[in-house]
């Protein structure tokens, strides 16, 4: 049997490259650069090639595959959307649904963890925030900021800070923090389409309700109806300051925020569930394979 190899040129973020269930027999992938010039497809994670093709990217070996790999929304890295350096690229594997290989924050176990919150019963604290970096292109930190004016935040981040965690596990606190509000604010870096990651889903896993700033096709991610708060629905921030007060007192108009967990997920949902269940790597040696026989 003819095995393929493809190379991981750079991982994500320098992380360990790991390897899934699933992956056909006649695939290989490795981070090893050595092999280079005998590798039939080649990935490289764009957000760390900030100059393009000039920053030191090797000469591409006739008829091997280049694939552009992002899971960072390209508001923040604009080489994303530079069609002469996405030019040189065969295949993408981003977190846009029209991608070759999508890759997006959905995680098939949502269809286990969306039923089983961390904290049962109603919360009893109202709004909590966890945001930390300094990457602002969605204005979240302004709008965060006249929120508060507004009603009180409890904010976990570095932004703003005015609350601690008794100890930091990573996302296991965060889940058990938010799990006891009401409400958390679920604010993306940057607002571009399909760029909905953790921030809007930890919420829901938790059982608290997203107040949610971001995609603006952020439905098309949405496991059920009524599961969030869009601040376009707003006109300002007091307004909506206005809206998650009144929903805190009654208890009715609240709940009607978590019915969702009862009913079936929308079918647009069910189709990003079943898109996951498939590793996108397993899916990259799929396309490799169609590209190669092509």
């Amino acid at each position: 049997m003819n095995t393929r190899c493809i190379l991981f040129f750079d991982t994500l973020w320098g992380a360990p490259l790991e390897i899934p269930e699933g992956l056909a027999d006649d695939f290989h992938l490795t981070t090893n650069r050595w092999r280079f010039a005998e590798a039939d497809a080649v990935v490289f994670h764009i957000p760390e090639w900030r100059y393009g093709i000039g920053a030191n990217m090797p000469k591409k070996p006739h008829g091997q595959i280049w694939v552009a790999w992002s899971m960072e929304c390209e508001e923040n890295y604009p080489l994303l959307r530079d069609g002469d350096f996405m030019g040189h690229f065969d295949v993408t594997m981003t977190y846009h649904l029209d991608a070759d290989i999508p890759v997006i924050y959905v995680d098939s176990g949502f269809d286990k963890s969306f039923r089983t919150p961390v904290h049962s019963g109603m919360p009893n604290a109202l709004v909590a925030a966890f945001i930390s970096s300094d990457c602002n292109r969605s204005g979240r930190q302004e709008y965060f900021k006249e929120l508060a004016r507004w009603l009180p935040i409890d904010s976990y981040g570095k932004y703003l800070r005015n609350k601690l965690l008794p100890r930091d596990l990573g996302a296991i606190s965060k889940l058990e923090t938010i799990s006891r509000y009401k409400f958390t604010l679920a604010f993306e870096n940057a607002c571009g389409r399909d760029y909905v990651t953790e921030k809007f889903y930890d919420p829901l896993i938790a059982g608290s309700v997203p107040v949610y700033l971001g995609a603006p096709n952020i439905d098309a991610f949405a496991p059920g109806k009524q599961c969030f708060i869009d601040t376009r629905d707003f006109a300002d921030p007091k307004s909506l300051a206005g809206h998650i007060l009144r929903l805190a007192s009654d208890s009715t108009a609240y709940s009607a925020y978590r019915v969702w967990k009862t009913e079936p997920y929308r079918e647009a949902f069910r189709d990003l569930l079943t898109l996951q269940r498939t590793h996108p790597f397993v899916r990259l040696c799929d396309c490799v394979r169609k590209r190669l026989a092509g």
